[in-house]
């Protein structure tokens, strides 16, 4: 036993930047960035919280689902950018929803909402568990370094739910991590100790653009072959593909080395830009509500991220 998909949810909050505005701050161009990454606008807080999009998210999935909060079994979080170290997020969602369930959050970066549904798959397989909420949200405008063109263009807020039950829906997946903080890092601040010697750092994201982007292409499209091939399925047969929304361009290269038709990879960056742990929920929930995803259809993802981490999954919807 596994799970099987029962509704889905996302949020993001109401203020809208377009290209052009981020021209006010940093040396870039509307031309500029949708060249190099795809996107002409994104959501950012202004006064809402990483709890606030991760708890209109669940709702939504919930009442997509029909499921109330009392029945949930756990709830699993994903966020490099929570609002607190402690509590997790996954507590501060069980406690605003009024579920009555375990809850923690699990952080491998971009590609943690996979890492989600693997772990729920255990718990299903144990049978420790019949309902169970996962999201992935991130307040990503709080660790931009808003004077930096090549991160802070990129990146977007939002949040994205799906409630699982019982059945026989994952299929295959694949996880693998290269540890190292030599590509992407969001580094801690080293505090007040009177003890401490190191220099001081700035607490924002730090992105080698080259090497992201040939770990990306690599990574999406071994993966999602990989997993093609546990599942025994011929990439004609997916339905839809929902890759991690962090540049259009390598989107675009992952296409061209797998066996799927381009035209079933759903692409969303354009509007919301890079949700880390959120972009692969936030994809799902808009496909689930257009009407395009047919129970029984075969539906791949695929991310990677900080760690730096890989995965990729295959569900029967």
């Amino acid at each position: 036993m596994s799970f099987t998909i029962l509704g889905t949810g996302h949020y993001v909050p109401p203020r809208v930047v377009k290209n052009e505005e981020l021209s006010q701050y940093v040396d870039t161009s509307d031309a500029w960035i949708t060249q190099r990454v795809g996107i002409k606008e994104r959501h950012v807080c202004t006064n809402e919280t990483t709890t606030d999009l991760a708890y209109e998210a669940a709702m939504r999935a919930l009442e997509n689902s029909g499921t109330a909060p009392e029945e949930l079994d756990m709830i699993l979080c994903a966020t490099v950018s929570g609002d607190y170290v402690t509590p997790s997020l996954a507590c501060m969602v069980q406690n605003r929803i009024g579920a009555a369930c375990p809850a923690m959050d699990i952080n491998a970066a971009c590609s943690a909402f996979l890492f989600l549904l693997d772990t729920a798959a255990g718990f299903f397989a144990r049978k420790r568990v019949k309902k169970m909420l996962l999201v992935g949200a991130e307040r990503m405008s709080r660790i931009v370094d808003w004077e930096d063109r090549s991160t802070c263009v990129i990146f977007g807020d939002g949040a994205g739910a799906v409630v699982l039950g019982e059945g026989d829906g994952y299929l295959a997946a694949k996880f693998h991590t290269h540890g190292g903080d030599e590509v992407i890092q969001v580094p801690c601040s080293n505090g007040k100790s009177p003890f401490c010697t190191r220099d001081a750092v700035f607490p924002y994201i730090y992105m080698n653009g080259a090497e992201t982007y040939k770990f990306a292409v690599t990574s999406m499209s071994r993966d999602l072959n990989d997993v093609l091939q546990q599942a025994g399925l011929k990439g004609e047969e997916i339905a839809a593909v929902i890759p991690h929304q962090a540049n259009a361009r390598i989107i675009a290269a992952a296409k061209k080395q797998v066996s799927i038709p381009a035209d079933r990879f759903y692409v969303n960056i354009d509007r919301y830009g890079n949700t880390s742990a959120a972009s692969i929920p936030i994809a799902l929930d808009e496909l689930n509500r257009s009407g395009k995803l047919q129970r029984g259809d075969y539906l791949a993802m695929c991310a990677f991220g900080g760690g730096l981490a890989g995965a990729a999954c295959i569900l029967r919807w």
